[in-house]
């Protein structure tokens, strides 16, 4: 998850990698060994530190948890044991340091295990089961047929080739299930033009459709992650509906054609959103709505006020654990 932005909220937004573990293994790596790093994950550190490993040229990133413990959550990664001697995986350590400070917080004690090369395809299937979200949506990994007993949900298709956009992070599950709880109201998603900034897999936008929205366009600053939406909403039969880019604010401006969009997701930090929302006003119609996670319930009263210059109505509407998700409105249309 990204740290920074253009300050003018023009510039690139980082995004949440969409990286594939096997393709992006370096050459030479096959027949090798490699170092698997695990540290327990508090939730104020995990988008950071899924945002900050790769940008560290780690992209094999994992998280875990077993189904019955969702909070009890461990952070894996893959190093190659030739590039990672034992100097550098100590100024790795102290490179992540800074993340836990700027929270108050010492980083959680990190383990290093010896591991043989295996086949990370499998190795990664592994790790993914079926996923209910909300009350009508089922996130499912590609490999597997849908269980009999969620039959019924509407099903989105994912390649969970990377740590992020799987779903299972509080920030994901809060949008989705908003999402649903529009889809549910008066008058729904059908027909709705939706914009994504900062698309990750593109699994926000792909619910969306799932839910009844007519269009979405979606960008992300890092191409992998483009390249992985668009892989996943091919693998949904979607693609006359989706259309994903890299960029920003700009190219997203672009990608509506002058319209802005109906519904604004965002799924990024708060100190992005801040840096970025001067620019919603190309991006969202005046009547329309924006859902805006990846903050922590502390930081929405100064989201909100840097909203609120800009002209926009914020309200905190759910939380899990320490996330929270805000609607925005236009303030000209809210009673």
């Amino acid at each position: 998850m990204p740290a920074g932005a253009d300050p003018a909220g023009s510039g690139p937004l980082p995004g949440p990698p969409g990286h594939d573990a096997q393709e992006d293994r370096p050459a030479g790596c096959p027949g090798g060994a490699w170092w698997r790093l695990e540290l327990p994950l508090p939730p104020e550190l995990e988008e950071s530190l899924l945002w900050k490993l790769p940008q560290l040229g780690i992209p094999r990133v994992a998280v875990r948890h077993a189904p019955e413990r969702p909070e009890e959550r461990l952070l894996q990664a893959w190093l190659p044991e030739a590039d990672w001697p034992a100097g550098q995986r100590e100024e790795l350590v102290r490179a992540l340091e800074p993340l836990a400070e700027t929270f108050s917080l010492a980083l959680p004690p990190v383990a290093w295990e010896r591991q043989d090369d295996e086949d990370w395809s499998l190795s990664w299937k592994r790790h993914w089961m079926p996923d209910p979200v909300g009350e009508r949506l089922l996130i499912l990994p590609a490999w597997l047929e849908c269980p009999a007993e969620q039959a019924d949900r509407l099903v989105i298709r994912i390649d969970p080739g990377s740590a992020f956009g799987t779903g299972s992070h509080p920030t994901t599950r809060l949008c989705l299930e908003a999402l649903e709880a529009l889809a549910t109201a008066e008058p729904g998603l059908g027909g709705l033009r939706v914009a994504d900034l900062g698309c990750g897999s593109g699994i926000l936008g792909l619910g969306a459709l799932r839910l009844g929205a007519a269009s979405v366009a979606a960008v992300d600053s890092d191409p992998l992650a483009v390249r992985a939406t668009a892989a996943n909403t091919a693998l949904n039969g979607l693609s006359a509906s989706l259309l994903a880019a890299p960029g920003s604010v700009e190219e997203l401006a672009a990608l509506l054609q002058g319209r802005p969009a109906d519904l604004l997701l965002c799924n990024i930090l708060a100190p992005v959103i801040t840096a970025l929302c001067p620019g919603f006003g190309r991006l969202l119609a005046p009547a329309g709505t924006g859902l805006l996670s990846g903050l922590l319930v502390e930081q929405a009263p100064a989201l909100a006020l840097a909203l609120a210059a800009e002209g926009w109505a914020a309200e905190l509407i759910d939380r899990q654990e320490r996330w929270g998700l805000m609607r925005i409105r236009s303030r000209g249309n809210v009673a």
